[in-house]
């Protein structure tokens, strides 16, 4: 079993560091505006796409910038939906901009994120994986495999987003593959996720493409899910001739 190499004293400086600007970026951000807060809470919490359109056009010509805020202060947080959000960018600016919109600000809301809870959560899954020689295994897959599972992961639509970040914070998984990954999988997930909720919402005039949308991701997606497979078990075959794979 290979001994785990915690992190330097001095990176536990630099977490300390970050964590105090960031609390700093908080209070800023509340001086600055005290119902951004409120606001943001309300229309992540409110289900109502209506109402989180019509509070982004308000914003007029800074509407794209303030529904990407909007949506990177969502994802950054972790376990509030962000759907909702990235259907109204469709519904404001049109499928294609809504898109590309959504896409970019839940990449790097996620990103964001990924970094708060690698800083503040890395260490104890570091104390938690070493006492457990299953964990250790997995946490090895993730750090040499991290790419291919988060690509996959973060392909999938309407999945806890959350759920992988945390996922991805305490795995060994590179900054750089779990970025990477993020930027590549979050599009076609996000894509799917604007395009869907836009034509529920106008269901009448949309309700063909609707369903040549989700006919062709339902077999996109099962073909994805047999490559998937087909890797993992490649790997995880490899991994029992040759640990170090």
């Amino acid at each position: 079993m290979k001994e785990r190499k915690f992190s330097p004293s001095g990176e536990g400086l630099v977490q300390v560091i970050a964590g105090i600007l960031f609390v700093v970026l908080l209070i800023i951000i509340n001086i600055v505006d005290p119902t951004f807060y409120p606001t943001m809470w309300h229309l992540a919490t409110s289900g109502s796409m209506e109402e989180i359109a019509e509070y982004i056009q308000g914003y007029g010509p800074m509407a794209m910038v303030v529904s990407m805020l909007l949506d990177i202060f969502v994802n950054a947080v972790g376990f509030l939906p962000s759907i909702f959000i990235s259907t109204a960018n469709g519904l404001v600016f049109g499928m294609w901009p809504g898109i590309i919109i959504s896409w970019l600000a839940e990449t790097i809301g996620v990103v964001i994120s990924f970094y708060i809870m690698r800083y503040f959560l890395r260490d104890a899954a570091d104390k938690l994986i070493s006492k457990s020689t299953t964990l250790m295994k997995v946490d090895d897959f993730s750090g040499n495999n991290g790419f291919v599972v988060m690509l996959f992961a973060r392909s999938l639509p309407y999945f806890p987003s959350g759920v992988i970040t945390a996922l991805g914070a305490i795995s060994k998984i590179k900054p750089r593959d779990y970025i990477f990954a993020n930027l590549i999988g979050k599009f076609p997930s996000t894509a799917l996720e604007v395009a869907i909720g836009t034509d529920i919402v106008n269901f009448q005039e949309n309700m063909g493409r609707l369903g040549i949308i989700v006919v062709v991701a339902a077999i996109v997606y099962f073909i994805l899910w047999k490559v998937y497979k087909r890797y993992i078990n490649k790997r995880n075959a490899e991994r029992e001739h040759d640990p170090n794979a």
